[in-house]
């Protein structure tokens, strides 16, 4: 063999990530445990505080950890949902940067959403569609009020996730939502369009309760492609 492979040294705070992370993946510390003290992990592993707090603040960021001021942190219950928010703050300086980037995220929604509300005309309950039903009425008594109304609109399109039982496709349509909301823009109210997306809902509930699959595919992607243009880069406002 003729290829360099040097042994690098890890940082002391690297180590003592692995190892942390190491407890809570072996099962030796369960979700809702506290996680050892600051001053008994660096007695354990014969570290100074500040390794024990960049490897603290390291198992944070992947989720694995909930730190509190004033109260030891405690490990959490790992979920789709908690693994695909890592990824928050690097998808939004990605979309901040590049009006391409919007435009993609744009249709990889609306080629996602298809799928999703095809599996909600399979599988929804009647329960289901009443709650569609419910929050369709919430965003009509919130016409005006913007903030409600697209928070209502985020509401339904998750519920429609949800129906499929697969929490990956709950956890990815709130993490889409989340990053194009940053660029929704007010045109939504003062243009009327509020009109369009409740009709646009209805239709959807109408052939999601019909059990219309192929109805309810076409009615989505009218409705997103439609909305598509409320989401625009700040420099467009």
């Amino acid at each position: 063999m003729n290829r360099s492979e040097p042994i690098v040294r890890r940082k002391l705070s690297d180590e003592v990530f692995a190892r942390l992370k190491r407890l809570i993946t072996s099962g030796e510390l369960q979700p809702g445990d506290d996680m050892p003290s600051e001053r008994e992990l660096m007695e354990r592993f014969e570290v100074g505080r500040p390794a024990i707090r960049e490897a603290m603040q390291a198992l944070s960021n992947m989720g694995l950890v909930a730190i509190s001021h004033g109260e030891r942190a405690k490990v959490l219950q790992l979920t789709a949902k908690s693994i695909i928010r890592q990824v928050d703050g690097a998808a939004k300086i990605i979309l901040s940067s590049s009006r391409d980037t919007l435009e993609h995220l744009k249709t990889a929604r609306i080629f996602f959403e298809r799928g999703m509300v095809r599996e909600a005309a399979e599988k929804a309950t009647v329960e289901d569609v009443q709650r569609l039903k419910a929050t369709v009425a919430e965003q009509r008594a919130a016409r005006g009020d913007s903030e409600t109304f697209i928070s209502a609109d985020m509401k339904f399109h998750t519920q429609i996730a949800t129906i499929s039982g697969n929490p990956i496709y709950v956890a990815v349509s709130e993490a889409m939502l989340g990053w194009l909301k940053e660029y929704h823009t007010e045109m939504l109210i003062w243009t009327g369009k509020e009109q369009f997306t409740l009709t646009e809902h209805e239709e959807i509930i109408d052939r999601i309760e019909k059990k219309d699959a192929d109805g309810a595919e076409k009615a989505m992607i009218k409705h997103l492609e439609r909305s598509r243009a409320l989401y625009v880069m700040n420099s467009e406002k």
